[in-house]
């Protein structure tokens, strides 16, 4: 009879133990390569055990920093990289034979990856040696945060590309990482969260299967470097157990549809970084408590426990983080991890009936949802038809709904919303972090000497290559490397291959829907509607603009599903479009307001543009202009003198009172301008 003991952790030799901690990361990078550098060393030396690498937007959706839809973009929510050079800055005294590196890259995941190795080869590194993950989930870009690139078939190609030139040359690369944290944060249930990430891993690999590239136990390791990243929110018992039904879930499937016979394949694999949407900005020292109690449940649960963590700092909802912000959610986890008894239990919940009947349930529930889509023709035709879009938005709407309600509880927003100030925004900067508007010219002025230094000739010929084997249909990774050798720039490579696959525009999701919402409120708007028509003879039509290369589309969608609730005509074409575009729709549709959304950082620069546009076309006094948003308090007076109406900010979380608002702004400009 074994005298081991139940609450003891063993080794294989029998031995007491404890777990290793998970790897502690920081999502990060900022204004420039030299100053990204500066701010990973400085967290490596403080104790942080892996990088991950926030790219701003113009990096993520193919732009160099020298276009014009590209300039307010750089460095906004994370580091710009245009060509090898800047690579070669970013990893400037860092060994990429030892690090771990995770870069949040999607639409432009092949070009990342292949500077990545090009600067390894460059620094003679065994790129055997190199780890890391690129996100590289483009299903949930076009369900969530739209940096996509390519049409859907070209992207899912591009990763097949990549995961079968991964395998042979850098076999400890994740190629892609399936991403279930920006659906949470589009609004996804667990049982939508776990169903069409599964959906996501399904599709990607049906599609090496597809391409018949690797013998069975090739594929059985291909299986293997699928990894995850999720998200946990409030909800941390119903997120432990998500996260044990994905483990299960993942087991099967990769059994029973693939085949896997090795185990070690089987691993659900995953990091995380936990909730973003319900930080308020509202008493915002309430986040910190948030932060931790989402942090348990991605690793409570020993079965079920994430390899990496990365947390968002306290003061996401107001602006970007400071350096300080950083280092106070990583001291969190290292709490948490050194200080604590955590790491040296077995599973607390093994054999606890409530929790095995809570993960059975979200696993029915789950593969009911994956066989309801691959019935349907599967990920790529879901996002086609826009069937997972349409189920986030109406997800969205319903959390929107309860929050307005007070059927949903939020400290500091709907209830107890009285509070003593926070001593944390007393300090000059406000408590937020700003990048200095100059550091992008040093962006700009690097790439410029590059292109000046560079072999042009040679740049042409790479060029030249990857197109041809783009319309070959080959795989594009070796053209890929030879372009980054030549200091080929992002948006000439994105440009290339743009013009081979073309551009894809997804459905919106908010076609149709509507708020389980009725209440006084919405009845006053609706009276306001009603006084609009009987004076004007229409409703009152707004166009929501979502310009520049931001994606984070909820704003925009809850806004637009409120308007057309609230009896107004709405206007909605979905991300990216130009502030020309949005002013030519306004008067084509002669609308009675815009509403822009802006999450970036980029709205100074942005509303500027947009303002400009309408003084140009005659519609600055006629067509007012609201703005959403993540925007500083202190921005607010300046964007007044352009000629923003009203901003509204994360603590308007009312929609009812916002579409108030509009209404009033709406009839007043018309009854000033009759």
């Amino acid at each position: 009879m074994s005298d081991k003991k139940e609450h003891i952790i063993y080794d294989q030799d029998g031995k007491p133990g404890k777990d290793r901690p998970w790897i502690f990361r920081t999502y990060a990078g900022h204004t420039n390569v030299r100053a990204s550098n500066e701010l990973y060393r400085s967290n490596l030396a403080k104790g942080q055990t892996g990088l991950s690498i926030a790219f701003d937007l113009a990096t993520q959706c193919g732009y160099s920093s020298d276009e014009d839809i590209a300039r307010p973009e750089i460095g906004k929510v994370g580091v710009p990289i245009n060509t090898l050079d800047d690579f070669a800055i970013l990893f400037d005294q860092m060994a990429m034979d030892e690090i771990n590196t995770s870069m949040t890259i999607n639409g432009t995941s092949m070009w990342l990856l292949s500077l990545y190795i090009a600067l390894a080869e460059e620094r003679g590194i065994d790129l055997a040696k190199l780890q890391g993950t690129t996100q590289n989930d483009l299903i949930k870009e076009f369900l969530a945060r739209g940096t996509y690139v390519f049409p859907p078939d070209q992207s899912i190609k591009l990763i097949v590309d990549m995961y079968e030139y991964c395998l042979n040359n850098i076999p400890k690369w994740n190629p892609s990482n399936v991403c279930s944290y920006h659906l949470q944060e589009a609004g996804a249930t667990p049982v939508q969260e776990l169903a069409y990430s599964l959906v996501t891993a399904i599709t990607v690999l049906d599609a090496i299967k597809e391409r018949n590239c690797f013998s069975d136990e090739d594929f059985e390791r291909c299986v293997g470097r699928v990894s995850f990243f999720v998200n946990a929110g409030m909800r941390f018992v119903e997120e432990m157990c998500k996260m044990r039904a994905f483990t299960e879930l993942w087991d099967e499937i990769c059994q029973q549809r693939y085949g896997v016979k090795n185990a070690k394949y089987r691993r659900f694999r995953y990091g995380v970084q936990v909730n973003s949407l319900g930080l308020t900005e509202e008493q915002p020292e309430n986040n910190a408590w948030r932060i931790l109690i989402e942090a348990l449940g991605v690793t409570l649960s020993r079965n079920a426990r994430c390899r990496a963590l990365q947390l968002p700092a306290w003061n996401e909802a107001l602006s970007l983080p400071r350096p300080w912000d950083q280092q106070w959610s990583l001291r969190l986890q290292q709490i948490l991890a050194y200080e604590t008894d955590l790491l040296e239990y077995p599973d607390l919940f093994d054999g606890s009936l409530v929790v095995e009947s809570k993960v059975n349930d979200l696993k029915t529930k789950a593969k009911a949802e994956i066989q309801k889509i691959l019935d349907a023709g599967g990920g790529v035709e879901a996002i086609k038809t826009g069937y997972m879009k349409s189920q986030l938005v109406i997800s969205q709407s319903e959390r929107m709904a309860k929050i307005n309600t007070g059927e949903q509880i939020v400290v500091g927003k709907n209830r107890w919303a009285d509070g003593i100030a926070s001593p944390l925004l007393d300090a000059a900067d406000g408590g937020v972090f700003k990048v200095d508007p100059d550091s992008a010219a040093e962006t700009i002025n690097a790439l410029l000497e590059t292109k000046a230094k560079r072999d042009n000739s040679k740049v042409e010929a790479c060029l030249k290559q990857l197109m041809d084997d783009a319309k070959a249909g080959k795989n594009l990774m070796a053209a890929s490397i030879a372009c980054a050798h030549a200091r080929v720039s992002t948006g000439e490579w994105s440009a290339t291959l743009r013009e081979v696959y073309g551009e894809y525009r997804p459905p919106t999701g908010v076609e149709g829907q509507t708020l389980s919402l009725e209440n006084d409120k919405l009845q006053t708007v609706r009276e306001k509607v009603a006084k609009f028509m009987e004076e004007f003879g229409h409703r009152p039509r707004i166009v929501v603009g979502k310009p520049g290369l931001d994606g984070h589309s909820n704003g925009a969608e809850m806004i637009s599903v409120a308007a057309r609730h609230a009896g107004f005509d709405v206007i909605y074409f979905g991300i990216r479009l130009s502030a020309v575009d949005i002013v030519q729709s306004a008067i084509e549709e002669d609308v009675d307001v815009i509403g822009i959304s802006l999450l970036s950082g980029s709205h100074n620069e942005i509303i500027e543009q947009l303002m400009q546009e309408l003084d140009k076309e005659g519609a600055k006094d006629a067509i007012p202009v609201i703005l959403g948003g993540i925007i500083p308090q202190a921005d607010i007076p300046e964007l007044h003198k352009k000629g923003i109406r009203q901003v509204f900010t994360p603590k308007d979380y009312d929609l009812m009172d916002i579409m108030n608002t509009i209404m009033d702004i709406v009839m007043e400009n018309k009854q000033r301008n009759a």
